[in-house]
């Protein structure tokens, strides 16, 4: 099976589902994302984003459905799909025994760069993402935070075509989320293409300029971010599409001081 576009999207997903038990994570879902673009993945806790990341990236088997990368099924050519991209999963262990600059070098060598561009590249990573003097620290060691900038750091080594992101910014600092903003930036403003699922709508309302809502595993929108938004607030949109819990009046009542 191949893509029928000629000119495909930098990453297709076609009709995907995946059920655990009785629970149906992600239901028939479909969507493109094109080229130099930056889409943010969005959604109440359990509404399948990280299961859907999961099997767009090779991660997890879809019960049905696949997912295309630059033409490339990411099931059926791993190696080609998997090679055009960079991930950085969300909750996945490490190999934390490596210093952060062993982990890099690992990573670099594994995609098939000689080692002095590995070496260049992963100083720049470093120096980059504020991780030059924990070079040397095993990873094991690392905050939450820089667990997640040396993770950034590997999906980005091999200067793939494709960005995958789960909670991206997730325990990072803010002068270190600028940081990884402006890269983010310069990586599409280059050609290159970002999906990142994130509950932060500040943070897709300010990078991102395409949105994809999920709500129990289905797509309730998808498009351009002023399309989704429709006139309104991101914030406002996602509630008006997914719904909001309300507190009675006497919820919670004990908590308020007497």
């Amino acid at each position: 099976m191949t893509m029928p576009d000629a000119s495909p999207p930098v990453l297709a997903i076609r009709s995907l589902r995946k059920q655990f038990g009785q629970h149906v994570a992600v239901d028939d879902l479909s969507f493109d994302v094109p080229a130099g673009t930056m889409l943010g993945l969005l959604g109440p806790n359990g509404a399948g984003k990280t299961t859907t990341l999961a099997m767009a990236t090779g991660l997890l088997q879809p019960d049905a459905g696949s997912a295309w990368v630059l033409g490339a099924d990411v099931w059926q050519d791993p190696a080609a799909a998997k090679g055009r991209m960079g991930v950085l999963p969300d909750g996945i262990r490490m190999f934390d025994r490596l210093t952060g600059a062993e982990l890099l070098r690992y990573s670099g060598l594994l995609r098939g760069l000689g080692e002095p561009e590995v070496r260049d590249r992963a100083t720049e990573l470093l120096d980059a993402l504020g991780l030059a003097e924990a070079g040397s620290t095993l990873v094991v060691d690392y905050s939450a935070g820089m667990k997640k900038k040396i993770g950034l750091a590997c999906a980005l080594i091999h200067a793939p075509r494709l960005l995958i992101l789960d909670e991206p910014l997730e325990a990072v600092d803010p002068v270190s989320g600028q940081t990884i903003r402006q890269i983010l930036r310069a990586f599409v403003a280059g050609g290159g293409t970002v999906v990142l699922s994130s509950h932060v709508m500040e943070l897709v309302e300010s990078l991102c300029d395409r949105v994809a809502i999920l709500a129990e595993g289905r797509l309730l929108a998808h498009g351009d971010l002023d399309e989704v938004r429709a006139g309104v607030s991101l914030q406002q949109r996602f509630l008006d599409l997914v719904g909001s819990h309300d507190l009675g009046e006497g919820t919670l009542a004990w908590l308020r001081s007497s």
